[in-house]
């Protein structure tokens, strides 16, 4: 073997373990959050907490996701993207394992230190991919998206098995998860050990500036923004909107994993399509006809054969616009500290929207007594998101240039 074949081959097992490294990462993303959803009740039993206190778990880590993420593309310029990296694994750890003590306490400190490790995870992956991967934006963001939304609707199945299915307990159930990031920060080993060195330019501060200041990245982070609204709502509150439609308990919530699960197409599908175009409105306005049959069929009802047919719709387009949302980050950005900067600010906005969701839709229930108000809301953000998306699928990158994402 010659030397410039070594290279080469040396270079290919390089990015396969750096492939292997953003897969196992994005399969952390997730199950911190979902996996608490079905063991609330075990945990407001167990530690005699209200319904509104023990809401709190589930919102806490997208306020941490809402206030972290700005900072996160600072930490990722101070110590390098992929260090920066795995402390987010390192302080997910830690948010695990404090959480899993079964005090209230530690309970809510845990949980909020989860959240803060999976918003430098968020931020920085993107710009990873961007930066090392430039020209398979839309592979990349398929493969980590399709990861993390695998293993999300896994841990919300696997929770109770766990707790009680195994007799873990909800304190071993959630602690069940530290493994998977102890494997991952291993796998991600590789990369702190030869990462580039953190850049500090006199321009960066005013680059973030821009960012702020940019149509396009606000249209981007509001098309990010509402999905996750949409996608939280839903999530919080679908089996009770089914169980209004005359379903079963069981029923309603196996509606509710069968939605996630069918978003998994389109979470694969999405990137890979949008890197293939300049240009991604024709995408947003096939995920915009996807959501409003959806949600409409959901106003309407029907027999569980038409329900099945309306979740399945909606998933279908969760899945596509989160995707597409993750692949805007890297597409509208010139390169990956631009990547870093938009999805600093993406899910900084977008995470308070989703924190607010399901509160805001859980109130107009208390007040009207019906679904049907909350409902016609959920098509109204829709509807701002179509036109966010519009702007955001346009030809164009965050900062004002004359230089545009190639033709592929």
């Amino acid at each position: 073997m010659d030397k410039e074949q070594f290279t080469s081959s040396k270079r290919s097992t390089k990015n396969i373990l750096l492939v292997l490294g953003i897969i196992f990462v994005s399969f952390n993303l997730r199950p911190a959050i979902t996996s608490v959803g079905p063991l609330i009740d075990s945990i407001r039993t167990d530690l005699g907490i209200s319904n509104s206190v023990a809401g709190l778990i589930t919102t806490l880590p997208l306020i941490s996701f809402a206030i972290l993420s700005p900072l996160a593309s600072r930490i990722g310029r101070a110590w390098g993207n992929e260090v920066a990296i795995f402390i987010g694994m390192i302080v997910l750890l830690m948010g695990i394992l404090i959480r899993s003590a079964g005090v209230i306490v530690t309970l809510f400190i845990g949980t909020a230190l989860a959240g803060v490790g999976i918003a430098i995870l968020n931020v920085l992956i993107p710009g990873i991919v961007k930066q090392k991967f430039p020209e398979k934006i839309g592979l990349l963001t398929s493969l980590y998206s399709t990861a993390m939304c695998i293993f999300a609707a896994l841990a919300s199945g696997v929770s109770i098995p766990l707790a009680q299915g195994l007799h873990l307990g909800w304190q071993k159930g959630l602690l069940f998860w530290a493994g998977l990031v102890i494997l991952a920060a291993i796998i991600w080993l590789p990369q702190i050990t030869r990462h580039a060195r953190p850049t500090h330019s006199p321009g960066m501060k005013h680059s973030e500036k821009q960012v702020w200041r940019s149509p396009v990245a606000w249209q981007v982070t509001f098309f990010m923004g509402l999905q996750s609204f949409i996608f939280y709502c839903t999530v919080a509150w679908l089996p009770e909107i089914l169980r209004s439609h005359g379903l079963s308990v069981a029923t309603a919530g196996w509606m509710l994993s069968i939605m996630q699960f069918a978003g998994l197409p389109g979470n694969f599908i999405t990137p890979v399509i949008a890197d293939r175009f300049r240009d991604q409105r024709g995408i947003v306005a096939a995920i915009s006809l996807l959501y409003l049959v959806g949600i409409v069929g959901l106003l309407a009802g029907g027999n569980i054969l038409l329900l099945t047919v309306w979740i399945i719709l909606l998933g279908l387009g969760q899945g596509a616009s989160i995707s597409l949302a993750l692949a805007l980050l890297g597409l509208r950005a010139a390169n990956a500290q631009q990547a870093s900067e938009l999805s600093g600010m993406a899910q900084s906005v977008g995470y308070l929207l989703a924190a607010a969701g399901p509160f805001l839709i859980g109130l107009l229930y208390d007040q009207t007594h019906s679904w049907n108000i909350p409902l016609i809301v959920l098509l109204i953000a829709l509807a701002a998101m179509v036109m966010a998306g519009l702007g955001a699928g346009r030809n164009r990158y965050v900062h004002h240039t004359n230089e545009l994402p190639p033709l592929k």
